[in-house]
């Protein structure tokens, strides 16, 4: 007899789970709204804090001819507050807490940006995982691979998705001399051994482990509005604040950003603040 694993376990032991439901059919049509919305000011120069076609991670300056993505969309000024609703919501929520085995208490406030179609050409992103560079050696990468995320990632599609490519199972391992030669000298390769497209319906999310080798591939003839976001724990401490808070979030502190945010995500946004005093003066882009 075959025993259901929690979303959890699976998480755990494949680096990625795909789960149903986070999104209502009438969140679907609202979100699609405002992603629209957001979207439109990415591509029309109104709104700055975008990701640059070209460029595959921050910082991604000002000037832009494409864009691949909507950065920090419950920022006040983009006056889209239906983001922070649904970044607060019951459903997302209860399922962060399943995954982290966390008390909601224990949860913090942390980014939330958006993944789009670029409008002229097609743009693809190298095969890399988040917190271990590339061209680090076995003992570094065993040392990296080690240390406890406090947190979790995933992506919402709010159409039909299918830009993300994993490798399963490659999250606490070391790569193979194959996948070490790809992930250095040829990132872009469309032949990574045990590659796996990551296949959305609208309204599904994919959690993932982000030391998962992965990669993106985007399409500009077909539209896409994925939901791109983390939270994390108050254990993460000094390791979540370096992956955090280098991001340039400083106008998280203001006061008007909190008054924007659902009530129930108030002692989540507390925690955050906690965690920003608490590196102060540390070199991780937070008073950027």
């Amino acid at each position: 007899m075959t025993v259901e694993r929690t979303i959890s376990q699976r998480l755990e032991e494949d680096g990625y789970v795909i789960v149903d439901g986070l999104v209502s059919d009438e969140q679907l049509e609202i979100l699609r709204a405002a992603a629209d919305r957001a979207v439109a000011k990415a591509r029309n120069d109104e709104w700055k804090l975008r990701r640059v076609v070209g460029v595959q991670f921050p910082p991604w300056g000002e000037t832009a001819d494409d864009v691949w993505g909507v950065q920090m969309i419950m920022h006040p000024d983009l006056k889209e507050p239906e983001f922070a609703k649904w970044y607060g919501s019951d459903k997302l929520l209860d399922t962060v807490c399943e995954i982290l085995e966390s008390k909601e208490e224990e949860l913090q406030l942390e980014l939330f940006n958006m993944l789009i179609n670029p409008e002229h050409k097609d743009f693809a992103l190298e095969w890399h995982r988040d917190d271990v560079k590339p061209n680090v050696d076995e003992k570094e990468e065993i040392e990296r691979l080690a240390i406890p995320h406090y947190g979790t990632q995933w992506n919402t599609a709010l159409y039909d998705d299918a830009c993300l490519w994993i490798v399963p199972k490659s999250h606490y391992r070391i790569r193979t001399p194959e996948e070490r030669d790809i992930n250095i000298n040829d990132p872009l390769s469309l032949n990574m051994p045990g590659q796996m497209c990551v296949e959305l319906k609208a309204g599904q999310t994919v959690f993932y482990n982000n030391n998962i080798l992965h990669r993106a591939v985007y399409d500009k003839s077909k539209k896409r509005a994925t939901l791109h976001g983390c939270m994390g724990t108050v254990n993460g401490g000094p390791h979540r604040a370096r992956n955090i808070l280098q991001h340039g979030v400083a106008w998280m502190r203001e006061e008007r950003f909190k008054e924007t945010l659902p009530a129930r995500l108030y002692p989540l946004y507390d925690n955050l603040i906690k965690l920003a005093n608490q590196n102060e003066g540390k070199d991780l882009g937070f008073s950027q």
